[in-house]
């Protein structure tokens, strides 16, 4: 178990978390936001805790204290506004993937049983509001209440008028640190989606042993580029931040990163190695553009490193330009959902950017395993946190098996799902990643590959093989379907499929006797895109291949996905 390198802070609950920081860091800037029209404005704690007080408020004045609330949307304030505003009231936030089609979020809102979603103008065009009788709609950025839908920086003004009014109702719920505050569905609303059930002690726990060994100053500005319905990102930009008084800006989309660093010049942001890979991949081509760039690249990650020995920080001499790139004050990256090229952060470090490399899942709250300013190890994920129990289950001869882990953010269980709980969490308390690793005799741990069906891009997002199975498996053309990752021609990691069809299916479909391997796979293959188009673009099948042979299952009929004969086409 790691040591605690600072002091922190101890809180039970997120409204004690942010009354201490408003009255710790109440001048302080929480939020620089860029307008649409290109101007800037700042929100200080003190704003900040007033706000979440009047939106709470105004949500409690509608009846919908305590209760279940959903939101949608692009990065922004109103985002993080809504969700404290939520929690800090006793309720329940639903954190959706803006990138989810209509179907989906239908299905969430239902399953969640949701009676308001925050949400932008993007996701309104998505709705039928129809499909949704009974949700109240609340559109981030819109100024008037407009045909049935919530203006939210109305709702927020007349939260005020009822604070002021002396409606404090809100200001005193009480509120349990072990019941579930935030529901997060690890896909979309398929027979296969899980919803993760966090209690406010989780995120409370994971914050405060987080900040035992990581350093967040109120000089420090974060930019906020990945989704904030991811926890990794949440739980830094939500709670972290506002822990140590930093302030929080938005990124405007990848493409538009860069840039936003030179406006904002941020000190920090967390990542996924898609992110670092990509900007590195392009660094490294513009110093190979130079005359003796790689020549004096080599050179000056030598110099630096010996400089460093003896106390000469030589890396604003050889790689200025590079620190201006990220707006001249970045010095640290948290990375972790994915694995990562060590030279990366080799890389990274030599330019005088620390990459912190780390372990988490949903499920965690999410971070479990880290490195930390004492550990800069490139090849490792770390130590776990302060208060983490981790241990390899059931190694084998060279070491290596299931990570599990114990600690207060492991989460309550899985919504209205008792069994697959019991499945992932054992009598002990310990929680089943589905991950292999190892560890070694200084308790540090490595990735060694993935268990757990889920497939993990190279910019960290998770894609369930079942749910895709699912959609595969609506059309009758298709008996049997496994949805896997794998490397496309390119080396690149793709989602694939193998494919068993329903022949008889098929020759009756075509009015025919027999059927040509053509003709099925022609078949089979607009069932794909049919699967396809019910999904984000990243989630898409991009190449499958058809067996004549059923798969070989279990006693219980289930299919043996990671059996070699089932990953071939004719088993």
């Amino acid at each position: 178990m790691t040591k605690p390198l600072y002091k922190a802070r101890s809180f039970t609950d997120l409204r004690e978390l942010m009354d201490m920081s408003a009255e710790l860091h109440g001048d302080c800037y929480a939020f620089e936001v860029k307008k649409e029209n290109g101007e800037h404005y700042f929100i200080t704690y003190k704003d900040y805790r007033e706000e979440i007080n009047a939106l709470g408020t105004a949500l409690t004045d509608m009846g919908l204290g305590g209760e279940t609330i959903a939101v949608a949307s692009d990065n922004c304030y109103e985002w993080c506004l809504s969700y404290m505003a939520v929690v800090c009231g006793g309720g329940v936030i639903v954190p959706t993937d803006k990138e989810l089609g209509a179907e989906d979020i239908y299905g969430i809102l239902e399953k969640s049983q949701a009676k308001l979603l925050f949400c932008d103008r993007k996701i309104l065009r998505k709705l039928d509001r129809d499909k949704i009788p009974g949700i109240t709609l609340v559109c981030f950025k819109q100024k008037e209440d407009e045909d049935g839908i919530l203006s939210f920086d109305k709702l927020v003004s007349k939260g005020r008028r009822l604070l002021s009014g002396g409606k404090t109702d809100y200001l005193h719920v009480p509120l349990d640190p072990e019941k579930m505050c935030t529901l997060l569905f690890t896909s979309g609303t398929t027979g296969t989606s899980k919803g993760v059930m966090l209690c406010q002690r989780n995120f409370c726990q994971d914050v405060i042993h987080t900040m035992e060994v990581v350093k967040i100053a109120p000089e420090d500005c974060g930019l906020s580029i990945l989704p904030l319905h991811h926890t990794y990102e949440s739980t830094i930009i939500l709670f972290c931040a506002p822990y140590a008084g930093a302030k929080v800006t938005f990124c405007e989309g990848f493409k538009y990163a860069l840039r936003n660093m030179k406006e904002f010049s941020p000190t920090i942001f967390v990542s996924v190695p898609l992110i670092l890979e990509t900007v590195h991949r392009r660094l490294l081509k513009a110093i190979k553009s130079k005359p003796h760039g790689e020549t004096k690249f080599k050179i000056g990650k030598v110099l630096c490193k010996a400089g460093a020995k003896v106390g000469i920080d030589l890396k604003k001499v050889f790689f200025k330009e590079i620190q201006e790139a990220f707006g001249g004050s970045m010095r640290l990256v948290i990375c972790g959902g994915a694995p990562i090229d060590p030279q990366i952060l080799k890389d990274f470090d030599a330019f005088g950017i620390q990459i912190i490399f780390g372990y988490g899942l949903t499920e965690c709250s999410p971070l479990v395993i880290i490195n930390n300013d004492r550990l800069h190890m490139a090849e490792s994920i770390g130590e776990p946190l302060p208060s983490v129990e981790a241990k390899i289950e059931d190694p084998n001869e060279a070491g290596v098996g299931e990570i599990c882990v114990r600690g207060p953010m492991v989460m309550l269980g899985y919504y209205e799902n008792e069994e697959a709980t019991r499945e992932v969490i054992d009598e002990e308390g310990f929680f089943h990643t589905g991950d292999l690793g190892r560890v070694d005799a200084k308790n540090h741990f490595f990735i060694c590959g993935r268990s757990k069906n889920v497939i993990v891009t190279d910019n960290g997002k998770n894609i369930f093989p079942e749910e895709m199975e699912y959609h595969l498996e609506r059309s009758s053309a298709v008996a049997e379907s496994l949805v896997y990752g794998g490397n496309d021609k390119k080396g690149r990691l793709a989602v694939m499929a193998k494919i068993f069809p329903n022949y008889e299916e098929i020759k009756e479909r075509l009015g025919k006797k027999e059927v040509t391997d053509e003709e099925v796979e022609a078949v089979i293959k607009e069932a794909v895109e049919a699967a396809n188009r019910a999904v984000p673009t990243y989630k898409r099948i991009t190449q499958f291949s058809i067996r004549k042979k059923e798969f070989i299952k279990t006693t219980t009929s289930k299919i043996q996905r990671f059996r070699k004969e089932n990953l071939e086409d004719d088993a």
